[in-house]
């Protein structure tokens, strides 16, 4: 069974603690979300049906170790664990970034999967499932993106919590809507609140055009 792809193509990464890294992006068609902010409308089309041998020859092609599995929302389709084997079977470092609406224990745990919780604003938070915070591990990731104020205190009283439990050590990245919160406002309320977390700006946009594809 193929699987949906929008795009590959390498570029330098621009989110995560593994942010300005190059990598290649797989990026999978389709989504179970409707994000009010959502940066990537473009992977809601059909994409290109690719086998995974022909997707690991595509990014072969790039001789780059790193690789993100993106969308969309890469764990609607039943064959994404399969690419992922494939991959770290073959040596690559990889990421998987997800809207965190779906299990992601089926997922490789030699991958990277960073886990987005949903705010308010997005128009999808009753979509987070907190399960998945069972089922990870010290090197994967959560994301909050925050879009206002309500944003930035639904987080933080999702961090408090998730910081009183002294088992989960994982990066927890609050990210600012690009053009909706401006990052020192951000920056400011993390720091008054002594909050642990990473304030992380999405990098590729900052280098190039916010709205320009294949970066």
């Amino acid at each position: 069974m193929p699987l949906p792809v929008s795009e590959i193509y390498r570029s330098i990464q621009g989110e995560s603690t593994y942010a300005g890294w190059p990598c290649v992006f797989i990026r999978l068609a389709g989504c179970n979300l409707h994000c009010t902010w959502c940066d990537t409308p473009h992977a809601r089309g059909e994409g290109e049906p690719l086998s995974i041998p022909e997707i690991i020859e595509r990014v072969r092609a790039f001789y780059c170790r790193m690789v993100e599995i993106t969308g969309g929302e890469p764990l609607i389709h039943e064959k994404t664990p399969d690419l992922v084997n494939a991959l770290v079977d073959l040596g690559h470092a990889v990421l998987l970034e997800t809207n965190g609406s779906l299990d992601i224990s089926r997922v490789n745990p030699r991958c990277i999967r960073i886990v987005d919780f949903k705010c308010p604003s997005s128009g999808e938070a009753e979509s987070n499932r907190f399960e998945n915070i069972e089922a990870m591990f010290e090197h994967d990731e959560i994301k909050f993106v925050v879009a206002d104020r309500e944003d930035y205190e639904y987080a933080r009283d999702i961090v408090q919590h998730l910081l009183g439990d002294l088992r989960l050590s994982n990066t927890i990245h609050l990210s600012p809507v690009f053009g909706k919160l401006d990052p020192a406002e951000l920056a400011s309320w993390i720091l008054e609140d002594r909050l642990g977390v990473r304030l992380s700006l999405q990098l590729h946009k900052y280098i190039w055009h916010p709205d320009q594809r294949g970066v």
